[in-house]
């Protein structure tokens, strides 16, 4: 029984052994440096921007009243949310005629592809600064004493800077033309039952867009993040160190060739 038991605490404590052979080989302090500092707060915004975009939903609505007076108001609600493929969102549109009930309606526009390509970035960016982050804390010797995890590092920080740039920029003028596709008076306009003495529509409430406007503040931030880590990063490199030697090379031939002229 006592031979069991040892075995049984030994199996339960090797896997608490590792986890702590882990936290105590995470080197914390880094974090408090701008290269580890700024990796913490790329990955919570990048977070916060595919969040916040990816689970954004809102509604539009109208209401239709025939002049018939056979036929009631007719309320419109219209849900949207991503990846905004707006021209597969349905909704009934009232006729008021004896014939026929409704006639189904799709909204117009398909602005998945900016939606798409800013969340996919988003996380790809939470993956990346997870990873650096465990690179930089934990396997710090490689990241210092193997030149190309810099390298490396400095160009997926350029190519992200350039990619944040676009795809924040693409989002904000898509999420433009969403709020103009799906305002309540698009919504009426495009429904040819208003256009006729038949019946009276009236625009309902403006959608809520805050969630999607904080959705680009986000990815601006999130490149301003990425592009002034630059040079933090760029610090890391050869790169960085050779310019360095280049400029002190000249003062130091100066230098001695000031000191033979003065022992002369």
């Amino acid at each position: 029984m006592s031979s069991t038991e040892g075995s049984s605490r030994a199996a339960d404590k090797s896997p608490r052994q590792q986890v702590d052979r882990l936290l105590v080989g995470l080197r914390w302090r880094r974090l408090e440096e701008p290269l580890g500092f700024i990796k913490v707060l790329q990955w919570l915004f990048a977070i916060f921007a595919f969040g916040s975009c990816g689970s954004y939903s809102g509604e539009t609505g109208a209401t239709v009243r025939c002049n018939n007076e056979a036929k009631d108001v007719s309320s419109i609600i219209v849900l949207f949310g991503y990846p905004f493929r707006l021209n597969r969102v349905q909704y009934e549109m009232p006729l008021c005629d004896d014939d026929s009930t409704s006639k189904t309606m799709h909204l117009m526009g398909d602005f998945s592809a900016p939606a798409e390509f800013f969340v996919t970035l988003g996380i790809f960016s939470f993956f990346y600064t997870m990873a650096a982050l465990v690179l930089y804390l934990r396997f710090h010797n490689l990241y210092t004493e193997n030149k190309r995890f810099p390298l490396v590092d400095f160009c997926v920080t350029v190519s992200f800077t350039f990619f944040w740039l676009v795809a924040a920029a693409a989002w904000g003028k898509g999420l433009t033309d969403i709020k103009g596709a799906t305002r309540p008076s698009s919504l009426t306009a495009a429904m040819s039952v208003c256009h006729g003495e038949e019946a009276v529509c009236s625009a309902g409430a403006t959608p809520s867009m805050g969630l999607a406007n904080i959705s680009v503040l986000f990815g601006f931030i999130n490149f301003f993040l990425w592009a002034g880590n630059c040079w933090f990063v760029f610090k890391e490199t050869p790169w960085h160190g050779q310019g360095q030697d280049q400029g002190q090379g000249p003062s130091q031939e100066s230098a001695a060739e000031q000191g033979a002229v003065e022992k002369q």
